[in-house]
């Protein structure tokens, strides 16, 4: 099945378009097109924008300001942090006790039972979704261990190649720590760096400290000969807080680095004192490490004991690292999988869930960031999504007049891409979109 086919653009030339619509002001990347606007209590400026041919060429302030539109304006989302191979999978193998332990061993069966169907059945339907709920751009880890680490690879990459003109993907060869050093492990990470992609692993307690730190060593040296970025799945535990990040941090005391590392999850950092989570995000920002925070993730699957709640939550501290110079996004992570059996490829879902979890408030810069221009510069996109002239033409019109209402509401939203409105998807096939499999 081929869900590709269910959305198509609308032929719409010149790929131009005029609206009328509330912008946040953070999103503005011109200070002189916000003057002489109207700006609410919520951050929503009244902003008339125009493009052609895909292109912004007209942004400023309505005429009428006693008018206020109906419509929130925002841009087509990068997610920073999916697992587009495993989503969907949780009909076959669920962790109905949600540990994070069952879900790494239901991962495992599921993965030695993937078909290339499957795979292929599964982003498709990532893709389709992404597509419809406004996202431009995604990066996810790939299960690249095993018999069938190439074979996937082979797919992803033709899948990447169909979808080039509607999505920007980015993949993650997600395998053991160790795997790098083997001889398998080098020829996969030539054919990574070869396609711009990055090397992943996973950094959890327990380990072996000095077995980790030789794995890890290597890794950096790698990825550094390479010039091959990485993303680590790091810290994702509520034990021993932050000891991934501070072998990190050491590995990084001995190599020269000259490529962009990701810490992903960090969740146990948030359980430290605040004066040495202060002390390891000036060291991070010194180091130019960059964090995607995943608290749906995080809330669902850590810190579970039988018949009793945790009170306190893993969860990587945000606004420190925000305040000490750290780059931080916030990702979806899990689609429908043994990991995290919700979510739905929707940026406006993660908002609306995610905001309460760590506190973030859309009317504030630094709360609405990790959800727009952080993700776009973590993916190194063209477009870091602030609206001015000369801006490609990509984004979501939400049927809202307030951030409430957006959050709460599950507005409409139209979503333009490249100048062209999407057509919406026929009621007969929103069906199609569940847990079944081809």
């Amino acid at each position: 099945m081929n869900f590709a086919k269910d959305v198509e653009l609308i032929a719409s030339p010149p790929k131009s378009g005029r609206v009328d619509v509330l912008v946040p002001r953070c999103l503005i990347g011109n200070g002189k097109d916000l003057l002489g606007t109207s700006i609410d209590q919520e951050g929503l400026s009244s902003i008339q924008v125009e493009w052609r041919d895909g292109t912004i060429t007209s942004i400023g302030g309505l005429q009428e300001t006693s008018k206020v539109p109906k419509e929130i304006l925002l841009p087509r989302f990068a997610e920073p942090h999916a697992h587009i191979d495993k989503a969907f999978s949780w009909s076959r193998s669920p962790n109905l006790r949600g540990s994070y332990q069952e879900a790494l061993a239901a991962n495992l069966r599921e993965y030695e039972l993937r078909s290339e169907e499957e795979l292929i059945f599964r982003v498709e339907k990532c893709l389709n979704l992404a597509l419809v709920n406004g996202i431009r751009a995604i990066r996810s880890h790939i299960d690249s261990y095993g018999k069938t680490a190439m074979r996937d690879w082979d797919l992803i990459e033709s899948i990447r190649t169909k979808w080039q003109e509607k999505f920007f993907l980015q993949f993650v060869a997600l395998v053991p720590l160790d795997f790098w050093q083997s001889d398998e492990g080098e020829l996969l990470a030539q054919r990574v760096a070869s396609n711009g992609d990055l090397l992943g692993g996973v950094i959890a307690p327990p380990f072996n400290k000095r077995k980790t730190f030789k794995s890890l060593l290597h890794l950096v040296q790698l990825a550094n000969r390479l010039k091959c970025d990485i993303d680590l799945h790091i810290d994702e535990s509520q034990f021993c807080p932050a000891g991934g990040l501070k072998l990190l941090l050491e590995v990084l005391g001995q190599v020269k680095n000259e490529i962009s590392i990701t810490c992903s999850h960090l969740s146990s950092m948030g359980l430290l004192r605040e004066k040495e989570i202060s002390f390891l995000a000036n060291k991070m920002a010194k180091n130019r490490l960059k964090v995607v925070a995943l608290p749906l993730t995080n809330s669902w699957l850590l810190g579970r004991k039988d018949r009793s709640t945790l009170t306190k939550r893993p969860l990587a501290p945000i606004f420190q690292l925000q305040k000490a110079g750290v780059d931080v996004s916030v990702g979806g992570d899990n689609i429908n999988d043994s990991w995290f059996p919700l979510s739905n490829f929707d940026p406006i879902n993660l908002m609306s869930f995610s905001m309460p979890i760590a506190h973030l408030s859309p009317w504030d810069r630094l709360g609405l960031s990790p959800f727009t221009w952080s993700p776009a510069d973590l993916l190194s996109l063209k477009w870091d999504g602030l609206f001015q002239n000369g801006s490609p033409a990509d984004f979501i019109l939400l049927d809202s007049n307030s951030w409430v209402k957006a959050l709460s509401e599950r507005p409409k939203r139209r979503v333009v891409v490249n100048g062209e409105f999407l057509n919406e998807l026929p009621k007969n096939k929103k069906s199609t979109y569940n847990n079944s499999h081809p």
